[in-house]
Order: C-alpha cells, then structure tokens, then sequence
C-alpha cells in the first residue's frame, strides 16, 4: 500500500527529521544532558553500565513488540513468558540438565506460548487485549505454581559474570553487542522486507490488506510466535542477570516495553512504527528510571512518571492530528466566496 500523498508533498528533510521518532530521539537527548548536570552520578561510567543492564530485557521484549503493535495489535502475557522461562530453566538446570539445552528449552517454551496466543487471535479471531489478559494470568500462574515462594540460585559463575561483563575496560555490558544485532535484524525486518511491508499494511487496513494477497492470520501467528520465544530469551537473560529463578521475575515489565513502544512513536492502532523510534523510547525510560532511583525517588513515583508518559504519548498525535483537521477544514471559511468561485473557475 502506498504512502498517502501529503507525505510526499513535504521535503524530505522534513519527512526524515519531523518525525515522531525522532522527537522521542531529542527529548531523550535533553533528559541525557539535564541528568548528567542535575543528577550526582549519572554521568559515570558505572551509570552506563547498570543503565543499559536494566533495559536489555525491555528492550529484547521491546523488538518484537513493536511489530506486534504495528499490527493493531498487542501482547500484555510478555513479562508472564519471562517469569516462566526464568522457572523453566532454573528447574531444568537444577534437575542436572545441560545449560544450553535448559536455556533453549525456554525459549521453545516461549514460542509455544506465543502461538497458543496467535492462534486464539489470529485463527479464532479473538481480541489480541483479551487473549494475552487472560493468558498473562495464566502463564504467571503456571509459573509461581510450579517454583511456589522459593527461587533457584547457584547458577555457574561463567554463566551469571558473563550476564554482567563489560567489553573490555569500557562501561558497556557485553550484552549491548547482542542488543544491536537484534535490533538491526528487527529494523530490517520490518523496514526494508516484503514481510515488513505485510505488517503494516495489516495495521492500516486489514481488510484492504488481505485483498492484496497478505496472508493475514499466517503473518499474526508468526508475530506473536516471535514476541513469545524472544519474552523467553529474554526470562533466561534476567535469571542469570539476578542470579535467580523466581516465579515473580520481570512481574508488571508489560508496562515498560508498552510504553517504550508507544513513545517511540508506533501507533497503538497499527500502521506506522519505526525500530529507531523504539530503541529511543527504551533508552528515555531507562534514563528517566535511573535518575529518579539516584535522586531517592521510589518506584511508585517512577511508574507514575512511566504512566504519564504513556498517556501523553497517546492523547498527543490524537490532539495534534485533530488540530490539524480543522485548521484544514477552517481554510476555505477564511478564504471566503471568491476563494471559492477561484477554486470552481481553476477547474473548468
């Protein structure tokens, strides 16, 4: 489906820089820089370090949801698969198993989830909100049912140091070289492939997508597939992160990735979205997160802050696009009947 036609009647530095993406990109920026000179601390190296830590499970989740939302969809059971890909394979791994296969095991776990989803939305035509409600309850369930109150620990030291390594003597964790893998292979998945254009094809009409030959259920089964083995991956990273597998790791982390996506500027009635966007939107919230923690303010605060960010991410282009639609419709008023015998004389 072709872009509509006032996106090209704008320059193409406007089209490139007057974005909502890019904004999420500057106000990033300032909050960068006013943190560094009002916060005691934030501009250390150590910052960096526990900054970029504390958003790769977002950020991992983050990737395949945005693709999701494109869609005119969502998936809220993501931080549920987390906690219980963080049981499965602290059971696994005290049952004796190998770490690799108790670490894979997980992630196929997590993809089982993600089609029982896909399925119900895609196939039976279910509301993606109501599955994955649903299904968040469930799979937290299964997960504090099968650990009950207790964690698993004693994980190998090479496995849990290497959740936390720098690269080399620099402050970022070795984990960033798999972020940005990720999330170039999710910028070009959704950007510059057929499969990407199928995606938000879907969230601007479905409809009119499916008259075009998408294969509609086939690419929502595939999303949500996708969403539920990187929510998986992204469990095992945070046990070995924490050095423990709890039933309650990552409970309420849907919040985050939701409005990490949202600030980065995907539309939450699908259609329009932009991995860059997305990536800038984490990093704003961990910025935001972690100079409030340093500032003493509490978590309650801080998800108050989140929220509000949210909303404000959604009431904005709402308002803005309203705005511009009458100014538009106002136009030909102030113009008045000699505009319009002008407009009627330009025809013939």
């Amino acid at each position: 489906m072709s872009a509509p036609l006032r996106t090209y009647a704008r320059p193409w530095w406007q089209r490139a820089l007057l974005t909502r993406e890019m904004l999420t990109l500057a106000v990033l920026a300032v909050a960068w820089v006013v943190a560094s000179a009002t916060v005691r601390g934030f501009d250390g190296p150590l910052t960096i370090t526990y900054l970029v830590l504390d958003i790769a499970p977002v950020l991992l989740i983050a990737l395949p949801m945005t693709l999701v939302v494109a869609t005119g969809e969502i998936d809220l059971s993501v931080a549920s698969v987390v906690g219980l890909s963080s049981v499965t394979f602290g059971l696994l791994f005290q049952a004796g198993a190998d770490l690799w296969q108790a670490a894979l095991v997980p992630v196929l776990l997590g993809a089982v989830c993600g089609a029982a989803n896909g399925a119900l939305v895609a196939y039976a035509g279910l509301p993606s909100l109501a599955v994955t409600i649903g299904s968040l309850a469930l799979f937290r369930g299964l997960a504090v049912g099968l650990l009950g109150t207790t964690a698993v620990t004693g994980f190998p030291d090479t496995w849990t140091d290497g959740a936390t390594a720098t690269l080399g003597e620099s402050p970022w964790p070795v984990v960033t070289l798999v972020l940005a893998a990720l999330a170039a292979v999710f910028a070009l998945l959704l950007h510059a492939t057929p499969f990407g254009r199928d995606v938000l094809d879907i969230g601007r009409s479905r409809e009119a997508a499916r008259f075009s030959g998408v294969d509609v259920r086939r690419t929502l089964l595939i999303l949500f597939v996708l969403s539920g083995a990187v929510s998986a991956l992204a469990g095992v990273y945070y046990t070995l992160r924490y050095g423990s597998a709890r039933g309650d790791n990552a409970t309420g982390l849907e919040l985050q990735v939701v409005a990490a996506v949202l600030l980065g500027g995907v539309s939450i009635f699908g259609g329009r979205g932009a991995v860059h966007g997305v990536v800038g939107g984490v990093l704003l919230i961990g910025v935001l997160g972690s100079a409030l923690r340093l500032e003493g303010v509490t978590v309650n605060v801080i998800n108050i802050v989140i929220g509000t960010a949210l909303v404000v991410s959604v009431v904005a282009p709402r308002v803005a696009g309203g705005l511009r639609v009458r100014r538009r419709a106002a136009a030909p008023a102030r113009g008045g009947p000699a505009a319009g015998r002008r407009t009627e004389g330009d025809g013939r």
